[in-house]
Formats: C-alpha cells, structure tokens, sequence
C-alpha cells in the first residue's frame, strides 16, 4: 500500500487494495499529538520517510474510531538483501515515540524504548520527567499544557 498522508506520527492514511483511502493506526506505539510538544517534528520526521511510498501494511484488529490497527515495515530498496523495518520499532528507537502494547501483541519495544532514553533521542532530549503521554496531554486544560514541558527548549 502507497502511504498517502502521514495525519500525526501513528496514523497514516494508505491506498487501499480497493483503491479507497483508509485511515490506519500503528500497533504498537503511541507518538505525540500534533498539539503536544513533539509532535509536530515527530509527524515531519515521519512524513519524510514514508509519505508517498510503498510499505507492507498487515492489517491486526480495529479501534473505537474505526481505525484498522496495522503492523507496517518499509520495503527494501530494489535489490536490497537487508529485511523490511518495522515502522513501529523505529518510532520508539529514534525517540519519535512510546512503546505502547496493552496487549502485549508485538515483542521488544519496552527495550527499545529504554535505549532512546538513554541515548535522550527525540521526546526525550530533556530527559525521562519531561514527556507526557498523549492520553494525559488529551486530559490535560490549557494551563496544564502550558506547564507540561517548561525547561525543555527547542519545543
């Protein structure tokens, strides 16, 4: 399937087999909102990578906003030998995101994610206090988000 927009780091929109657009979310991780510090440069980052190309969607289940719930690897290169990445894996090891598994469908990302934070890659470049999740930042009022990430700069 073609990537047709990239909406925020964990969703895409993808030319279906049908030919209609689907609108589809990545298992596995839970990426910034767009409103939320990071999330704009996560859906950059993202949108350089994959809007417009060709990648492997495996189609898991549905969500409440009827949504399918996708596994996704980017294809090789012609005549590449290396195997396809998961999307999933790289959000988390370059920091774009969080693990995110409740049901502990896909395997490794806890430790991936440990090693972004280490290395403070992306979201966390100010270290482990500073992130909130996307579902607290959803709850969060103005004056909470304001606060939410002071003394990080470059957000």
């Amino acid at each position: 399937m073609r990537v047709r927009r990239v909406v925020d780091a964990d969703t895409y929109e993808v030319d279906s087999p049908t030919g209609a657009v689907a609108r589809v979310r990545l298992l596995g991780v839970d990426a910034p909102e767009s409103s939320q510090p990071y999330g704009r440069q996560a859906t950059q980052q993202l949108a350089a990578l994959v809007q417009g190309r060709v990648v492997w969607v495996r189609v898991l289940g549905g969500d409440a906003y009827g949504r399918n719930l996708v596994a996704v690897k980017l294809r090789p290169a012609a005549f590449d030998t290396r195997p396809a990445v998961a999307l999933d894996s790289l959000l988390v090891v370059r920091g774009w995101a969080w693990a995110y598994d409740p049901g502990h469908v896909v395997a490794g990302r806890a430790a991936e994610q440990q090693q972004a934070q280490a290395a403070r890659r992306g979201l966390w470049k100010c270290g482990l206090t500073a992130p909130v999740r996307p579902g607290v930042w959803r709850a969060f009022n103005k004056q909470e988000k304001a606060r939410a990430w002071v003394g990080c700069p470059g957000f």
